[in-house]
């Protein structure tokens, strides 16, 4: 199945969640901010299954001082 990942076209399996995406990617779930099709995914959604041509954008925070 195909999705956009930050705006590349990714090869994913069939019922991959966002979780699963996150971790894909050594990302702590924690300290991402996950963009579903434009709409902000909260923590407590992230089990959710994403589909074909699924657009996901995943912002990391850093921390500065």
């Amino acid at each position: 199945m195909r999705i956009k990942v930050n705006g590349d076209e990714r090869e994913i399996s069939t019922g991959e969640t966002v979780r699963a995406l996150v971790a894909r990617y050594s990302l702590t779930p924690e300290k991402v901010a996950i963009e579903l099709n434009r709409r902000l995914v909260r923590a407590e959604k992230y089990d959710t299954a994403l589909n074909e041509g699924d657009e996901v954008e995943i912002v990391t925070f850093v921390g500065g001082g």
